[in-house]
């Protein structure tokens, strides 16, 4: 009985919370527990465009891919249907929506975040705007735990005006490249680099791709990582992780496109990592030997051997992991060889080398062990690898068959 009232209890209060914001009061009055959420594009419609609010300007509009199908694929049917994490599947790549491209620029905002250690240190921002309302854009959410650091964190530091480009796991080598990096050279051709923020503590790979791409880390301001920010003036940049538009300008920057043809063919090994490796890897290994390819560990290269490196691929082949994001710095046209695990499928490669324009294969494996999918290593057949490189052989410098809706 006494369990039932009190729970009866918090009901009654957060219904009280929830109509006492909806009703205008602000969600700082209460602790930020009662934080309504809207996206960006919402926030201006609320304001019916009055110049206070604000500045809203579409770069690229939302627009439908035409996709080819995996190259070993016949048909779409034959792709998994399943969205899981990501909000698309391996069979929506062909004609999958790519979100607008947009830059905002709004009054009065308050940008808190925190770590999470037991999630690999993730790093998890929100915005909240000056009327108390939480943006929701793309790995970027209020969330219940922001609302505790609001409450106790010390007074925020205050800026005039800053541009904000870091997402949740931004340390994420394929985050940070295909979500994070384009950003800032959208910015640099547009000019809007001097107020952007990165965080202190940043990997050596990101700084690294920050050089490869001409921009110099010790040139960015920083945030304080202990205390929430406070800014007067403060630019969202909001894109689509898969824009061919965007994607290809880390492609451009990195000078990958040249007047001569690539000719490695290159298998990256996950031998080395903590997780999601390659069972019997030595023996699927020596398929890809015969076939002429040489097996590297992209954390023992620098990023500018990297970049080298993927000027130079014509084939990349590698299982599922962030090695494969390098094909951001390939020439236009090379092919990209997965080997996936599709009980847990996770089509964001397939989408990079599509927007990239890069033909792509796909090797069907399966994830061994227990845990969570994304920590399992990946078993595939030798007779699956040996398939697609015999079909690779014979298709190499062929075009793929684009998908016909």
């Amino acid at each position: 009985m006494r369990t039932r009232m009190m729970q009866a209890l918090r009901n009654a209060c957060d219904r009280a919370g929830w109509i006492s914001v909806q009703g205008g009061v602000p969600p700082a009055w209460l602790g930020y527990r009662w934080v309504p959420v809207e996206s960006v594009s919402q926030y201006f419609a609320r304001h019916g465009g009055a110049p206070r609010a604000g500045r809203y300007e579409t770069v690229h509009p939302a627009a439908a891919a035409d996709n080819p199908l995996p190259c070993n694929i016949a048909a779409r049917e034959d792709l998994p249907g399943d969205r899981g994490w990501w909000g698309f599947s391996f069979r929506d790549v062909p004609a999958r929506t790519s979100g607008e491209t947009f830059i905002a620029t709004l009054p009065d905002c308050r940008v808190v975040w925190y770590r999470e250690p037991a999630r690999g240190n993730d790093f998890y921002p929100a915005i909240v705007t000056a009327d108390g309302r939480g943006l929701d854009v793309r790995e970027l959410r209020f969330r219940p735990r922001h609302a505790e650091v609001l409450r106790r964190s010390p007074a925020p530091a205050r800026r005039r005006t800053a541009t904000w480009i870091v997402e949740r796991v931004y340390h994420n080598h394929s985050h940070w490249l295909t979500a994070h990096l384009p950003k800032l050279l959208l910015l640099r051709e547009r000019g809007g680099l001097e107020d952007v923020l990165l965080p202190r503590e940043r990997t050596p790979a990101i700084d690294g791709s920050l050089r490869v791409v001409g921009l110099d880390p010790s040139a960015f301001d920083t945030f304080d990582p202990a205390r929430p920010l406070l800014v007067d003036e403060l630019t969202l940049v909001g894109t689509d992780r898969f824009r061919p538009e965007l994607l290809r300008l880390a492609a451009r920057a990195s000078r990958a496109s040249g007047s001569q043809a690539p000719w490695r063919r290159v298998f990256i090994s996950r031998s080395l990592a903590a997780r999601r490796r390659l069972v019997e890897e030595d023996a699927i290994w020596r398929l890809f030997e015969r076939d002429g390819f040489e097996r590297v560990h992209m954390e023992a290269l620098g990023s500018d051997q990297q970049v080298s490196l993927m000027r130079e691929t014509a084939i990349l082949a590698a299982p599922h992991g962030a090695g494969l994001t390098n094909m951001l710095f390939c020439q236009p046209g090379i092919h990209v060889i997965e080997i996936a695990d599709l009980t847990f499928p996770n089509p964001n490669f397939y989408a990079l080398a599509s927007a990239l324009g890069h033909h792509y294969w796909l090797a069907a494996g399966e994830g061994v062990g227990e845990g969570h999918p994304l920590d399992r290593d990946l078993r595939v057949e030798a007779d699956t690898v040996r398939d697609v490189l015999d079909r690779v052989r014979e298709r190499t410098g062929a075009p793929c068959g684009r998908f016909a809706s």
